[in-house]
């Protein structure tokens, strides 16, 4: 019998991983990428001889002692990689030039925060105990949950038992309402800053404090880090691994609708009028695109209009990279960069933002000569006015020209000769990631983790149509590389389950 076959829709991470694991399971499988590169949003792209890096400012699992561990080593993305650790997250200046430096090992931190405001003792260390309990927490990875049995089941409660008292507590507290238990100023900012990215415009302020709870255990395990080189060369590197096991990459290759035939994919037609078969189709694409467009909303549930209508997506951004010949030694290499204060703000979509939070890209000279340093700004958008906006070119132009100003003007306060020094200025809109990835209203990262998305588990299949999956951020709430990841590692298990097959896996 022959191996059936599979195409994958998407070049991102989720469609690379599903690709990598589709071959090591005997499938045949084929990607089709809209874009001339891989990594979808997890890219890195030059200007003027500067890398600016779209997506990673840290790797979860870059050690054995993390279980994503295991699907890099899989996946061969940790290949010829350099790690490198950092020891800031983030430093936090008030009006002043006073900073809070805010450590990435968690004993440090505790030490730091207290010096600074002895008043917050109870606070600090309510934080700093919860970023204890989480070290110890692996996320289980090894088996999807749709082919978990109840033994399994059973085995993962029991694994789960004693961090089950620390995610009820946690879960239920909101970044907001964390940091309102600080009396000093700085540790009150640092909170709405660190997790919640008020200067940013407020995304997250919702969000449940567990998440970045386990984000700075992570730092302080050591198993959190930089991979050298940045985000395109980690995904090409999960490409040459995919080739490697016999894989097929078409790029250039935009998918306009998915063949159904008798509720089966069947296969895809490209906006070029060719289509192609196969046994299974997976997309690893944008999931609105998916399932409305390229479906036609056939295949559409009452749970699955409510996700596209009521759930909060991550906030779409404007990115301003700024590139300047010189090199800041000053600032130590750092997760998040510096966050300080402005006067006078900056208005972006009709918010004053009297903050700024800039990451020094310092931390690796892979791509980019160290004396040539980017500096990146990030803020919410409303995708709606940057999508009119795009109507008007003359007028789309002359707005990211406004905000590139401003935030040169902001960066020249604080270092002061920057903006006579500044030769190189890149501005990515909501609109730039909408038209790069296809990504549903610009969000970057899909659906936003909130007391009621936390946890959620999304389908990969959809009602009533067979020999089909999807795969990537639109199915796992809160996205990011890990979640890509297993993403694409889980819908293979799903069809090995339902094709009775073994699931197998090997490492590069």
């Amino acid at each position: 019998m022959l191996n059936r076959s599979v195409i994958i829709i998407g070049a991102g991470i989720a469609g690379l991983s599903a690709g990598c694991y589709s071959q090591m399971n005997g499938y045949e499988s084929r990607i089709f990428e809209m874009h001339s590169l891989p990594g979808g949003l997890c890219t890195t792209w030059k200007r003027k001889g500067y890398s600016i890096d779209g997506c990673v400012r840290f790797l979860v699992g870059c050690k054995p002692e993390n279980a994503f561990f295991t699907i890099w080593q899989e996946l061969g993305a940790l290949k010829g990689h350099r790690m490198i650790e950092l020891e800031e997250y983030m430093r936090i200046e008030d009006e002043d030039g006073k900073a809070l430096i805010l450590h990435t090992d968690i004993n440090r931190l505790e030490r730091h925060m207290k010096e600074i405001a002895p008043e917050d003792a109870e606070a600090i260390e309510a934080f700093v105990n919860g970023v204890r309990a989480c070290i110890p927490y692996q996320m289980p990875i090894e088996k999807a949950p749709e082919v978990c049995g109840p033994t399994d089941y059973a085995k993962l409660t029991f694994r789960m038992l004693p961090f089950m008292g620390l995610m009820m507590k946690w879960r239920k507290v909101s970044v907001s309402s964390f940091a309102k238990r600080f009396k000093n100023p700085l540790l009150r900012q640092a909170f709405l800053e660190i997790i919640g990215g008020e200067t940013a415009g407020g995304g997250y302020l919702d969000m449940p404090m567990i998440g970045g709870l386990q984000q700075f255990a992570w730092f302080h395990n050591r198993v959190a880090a930089y991979p050298s080189g940045g985000s395109l060369v980690f995904a090409q590197a999960i490409q040459e691994r995919y080739q490697g096991l016999g894989g097929e990459i078409s790029f250039n290759s935009r998918v306009e609708r998915i063949l159904v035939e008798n509720d089966k994919a069947t296969g895809i037609r490209l906006i070029d009028g060719s289509e192609y078969r196969a046994d299974a189709v997976i997309s690893a694409a944008d999931g609105h695109a998916t399932v409305f467009d390229m479906l036609g909303g056939n295949y559409v549930s009452d749970t699955i209009h409510d996700y596209y209508e009521n759930l909060p997506v991550w906030p779409p951004l404007v990115q301003v990279a700024i590139g300047v010949p010189r090199t800041f030694d000053e600032m130590p290499p750092s997760v998040e960069g510096i966050n300080f204060p402005l006067n006078p703000p900056i208005e972006v979509d009709g918010r004053a933002l009297k903050r700024l939070s800039v990451h020094i890209h310092n931390q690796d000279d892979n791509g980019a000569s160290i004396e040539k340093t980017v500096l990146k700004v990030k803020f919410f958008a409303d995708f709606q006015r940057w999508k009119k906006l795009r109507q008007d070119p003359g007028g789309y132009a002359a707005e990211k020209l406004r905000i590139a100003d401003e935030v040169i003007r902001a960066l020249d306060t604080r270092f002061p000769g920057l903006k006579a020094r500044v030769d190189m200025v890149d501005v990515a809109t909501p609109v730039t990631y909408e038209r790069y990835t296809g990504n549903w209203l610009g969000s970057y990262q899909g659906w936003l983790i909130t007391p009621r998305t936390m946890g959620m588990r999304m389908k990969k299949t959809l009602p009533g149509l067979g020999s089909f999956y999807m795969a990537g951020q639109w199915v796992e709430v809160g996205g990011g590389l890990p979640a890509a990841a297993m993403s694409g590692r889980n819908v293979v298990q799903i069809m090995c389950r339902q094709h009775q097959k073994q699931f197998v896996t090997s490492t590069a």
